[in-house]
């Protein structure tokens, strides 16, 4: 069973390692959106893989380092694509969480990509 948390934050950002003249160069910011998945049994007695308050307690730390800031100053973050996000945020949330099966970012509404670990 998978189950999952959605959490938004916003955050600024450039894209240093684009051609020249690329929009994406210069600073921006977006409203990102990001979900994490996790996946296992669902426990017998209690119903749940695991407790939603869980996972928004494992992810506050680094929502609080996310949001409202600018992302190229975030060690690991200097060249904060979408990828590099989601690979980022797998690797601060995975020892907290290790049910994690998935995260998801969204910088735009129509933009994002999935990263399920680094066996992916």
């Amino acid at each position: 069973m998978e189950i999952y948390k959605e959490f938004m934050f916003e955050a600024a950002h450039r894209l240093p390692n684009v051609p020249e003249g690329h929009k994406c160069a210069r600073l921006h910011g977006h409203s990102w959106k990001g979900v994490i998945y996790v996946e296992g049994d669902v426990d017998p007695r209690l119903g749940w893989v695991v407790d939603y308050g869980d996972i928004k307690q494992a992810f506050a730390p680094v929502f609080e380092r996310l949001d409202h800031h600018y992302l190229n100053e975030i060690p690991g973050l200097a060249n904060p694509t979408s990828e590099v996000l989601a690979e980022w945020i797998w690797a601060e949330l995975k020892p907290r969480l290790p049910q994690l099966s998935r995260v998801v970012i969204n910088e735009t509404c129509t933009s994002g990509c999935i990263y399920r670990g680094p066996d992916d």
